[in-house]
């Protein structure tokens, strides 16, 4: 494996694994452009070098071959005015209607430094998901190097991020400025965390995340538990949870969690109060109640102030936190007090010299809505791939590109 900042890209052809699996909306306008833009700089310095830039990515999950909904062309016009800023000469983007095949293999061919190609939808061949080698070979043979760039792929063994690799020499396959960032960021925290560690793990349901917990268990010093799944824990405790969602089945698994933290000295925060609901409604009637002592009929939807006052005095005294899901329904107003106060205390440990890292679709999509994104040390682009990789299993996009 090479080193990417290191190699220049004079004359070659880079083939870049990219994750532009982008939101559109009806009409095929970019709702979040966060991947497009975080794969810029990787573009831009094998541009800079003299070389020219071959891009791949899928994009949604396409049934039946090529559809013109999951069609990256409609990425051109924006990839275009993200690579031409202001005072820099201007970039070509070109684009091929196929990944493959004679048009792809010539288009790729005449490419000529300062240049941009950027290549249909991966998935609209079967071979892609199926990591295909015979696929991943005719991918090999449109560039001279591959940069795979695309963490939010990395736990895919799919054609173009876990076979292509070794189609390459090793020192022509590297990770790009991004995968680098990624992979240093969550080694940072799982390998090199400084204590007090703290975990803030979040989302709906417990059976999403117990593999996360188990290897924390092993790293942070603290624990905290917010969203929907907090309540299969409290309930697992002996609380009343009233409507609040739970995962009965994941019971027992919620009470040897809580054993396990407490053999291991490791401690685990529950919401102590939370903000009810009578229904599932962004008009609900609202109120507050202990976590464990919440009315039947009403449900908790979000942590209340004694519990962010409770989780904000852990995170202060972090130095290293990761943050991985939502305290309560965020996407509704009355329910995202909690997961802002989150955000504003990891940018306030942040200041005060914390290492903090952000992952995981909602948690993102939090910090950028509440306009913390930029003071936190990290933001990662992956979502399954960083759980994976916390999970502790080896994720093949990166171990193709170091075999």
């Amino acid at each position: 494996m090479s080193q990417f900042s290191q190699h220049s890209f004079a004359n070659e052809k880079a083939l870049i694994r990219v994750d532009f699996n982008v939101p559109l909306n009806d009409s095929y306008e970019i709702t979040d452009d966060t991947r497009m833009r975080a794969a810029i700089p990787t573009i831009k310095k094998i541009l800079a070098d003299g070389g020219s830039v071959i891009l791949m990515s899928h994009l949604g999950r396409p049934k039946d071959g090529p559809t013109e909904k999951y069609s990256l062309k409609h990425l051109v016009p924006h990839l275009q005015e993200l690579l031409n800023t202001k005072g820099q000469p201007n970039v070509p983007v070109l684009f091929a209607n196929d990944c493959i095949g004679e048009q792809a293999g010539l288009t790729a061919n005449m490419l000529r430094p300062g240049e941009v190609l950027l290549l249909e939808n991966l998935r609209f061949y079967k071979e892609e998901e199926k990591g295909d080698k015979a696929f991943a070979e005719k991918l090999s043979k449109l560039g001279d190097v591959y940069v795979n760039d695309a963490f939010g792929t990395a736990h895919r063994a799919h054609a173009s991020t876990a076979v292509i690799a070794q189609f390459f020499p090793k020192d022509k396959r590297m990770f790009g400025l991004l995968m680098e960032n990624e992979v240093n960021s969550a080694e940072k925290v799982l390998h090199q965390s400084q204590k007090p560690f703290t975990a803030i793990i979040g989302g709906a349901k417990v059976s999403d995340k117990i593999l996360i917990i188990e290897n924390l268990l092993e790293r942070a010093t603290d624990i905290i538990i917010g969203g929907g799944m907090a309540y299969t824990f409290i309930k697992a405790t002996g609380g009343k949870i009233g409507n609040s969602l739970c995962e009965d089945d994941r019971l027992d698994t919620a009470r040897e969690l809580l054993q396990k933290a407490e053999a291991k000295g490791v401690r685990l925060h529950l919401p102590s109060d939370s903000t009810i609901a009578d229904k599932f409604d962004a008009n609900a009637n609202d109120s507050t109640a202990p976590s464990n002592n919440i009315p039947d009929g009403w449900m908790g939807l979000d942590i209340a102030e004694n519990a962010c006052e409770q989780f904000t005095n852990v995170i202060h005294k972090s130095k290293t936190i990761l943050w991985n899901g939502p305290m309560g329904v965020f996407e509704m107003a009355k329910f995202q007090h909690g997961t802002k106060a989150i955000a504003k205390a990891v940018a306030e440990a942040t200041q005060k010299g914390a290492f903090s890292l952000v992952g995981g679709g909602d948690s993102v999509a939090a910090v950028n809505q509440f306009g913390y994104a930029d003071k936190v040390s990290y933001v990662s682009t992956g979502g399954g791939a960083l759980l994976e990789y916390f999970e502790g299993k080896e994720l093949p996009g990166i171990a193709a590109v170091k075999a």
